[in-house]
């Protein structure tokens, strides 16, 4: 029985920082080509944060707005990758200075 505890609270703690790490982002949407090609399942809220429609199912082959087929990843496959505006990614910025993490927490 203790097994499963433990299991259950590692699995609550895995929700709880993927939470963490998905809150980081700032919603600028340049990583889903919001700056160039956009998927088309990409969508620009009233407070100019970008959102994905398809969220919990966007992995796998997409199509942008002109029509490109890509593969959508998770962004940890692409973050030492290239992208227009890429300089706004949240994430880019940790890797570049991963003491950020430690002044909001």
């Amino acid at each position: 029985m203790k097994s499963l505890t433990r299991k259950t609270q590692y699995q609550k703690r895995l929700e709880t920082m993927e939470k963490r790490w998905e809150d980081l982002c700032i919603r600028c949407g340049g990583c889903c080509g919001a700056f160039d090609d956009p998927c088309v399942y990409l969508r620009k809220g009233k407070d100019n944060r970008y959102s994905c429609s398809i969220y919990p199912h966007r992995l796998g082959e997409r199509v942008t707005v002109a029509g490109e087929k890509f593969d959508c990843v998770q962004l940890r496959k692409i973050i030492n990758t290239h992208w227009k505006n890429d300089h706004l990614c949240v994430y880019k910025k940790i890797l570049r200075m991963p003491w950020i993490l430690e002044e909001e927490a």
